[in-house]
């Protein structure tokens, strides 16, 4: 599995957060993106706001999925307890 985060500011407490989740099969990669998704806005104490967006791209053996959500800020950070959240 690999993660990646990236935020980009749309208004004071709001922000686009996206993760690319990677993965032998399709649906465990769109698992990871997802998952990994959810992770990253609880860490930062943030409640997607909006649809979910996925796209995937298969590769020379793996697929490559990355999913994206508006988040707005609403508690404090909690500890990431992992992918499968």
């Amino acid at each position: 599995m690999i993660c990646a985060l990236s935020a980009t500011a749309q208004a004071a407490d709001c922000v686009r957060v996206a993760v690319a989740g990677e993965s032998l099969t399709h649906d465990l990669a769109v698992l990871f993106s997802t998952n990994g998704l959810k992770n990253i806005m609880a860490g930062q104490g943030r409640v997607g706001q909006g649809p979910v967006h996925t796209t995937c791209k298969a590769g020379s053996g793996t697929t490559t999925c990355h999913s994206s959500q508006m988040a707005c800020k609403v508690t404090t950070p909690k500890t990431c307890l992992g992918a499968w959240l």
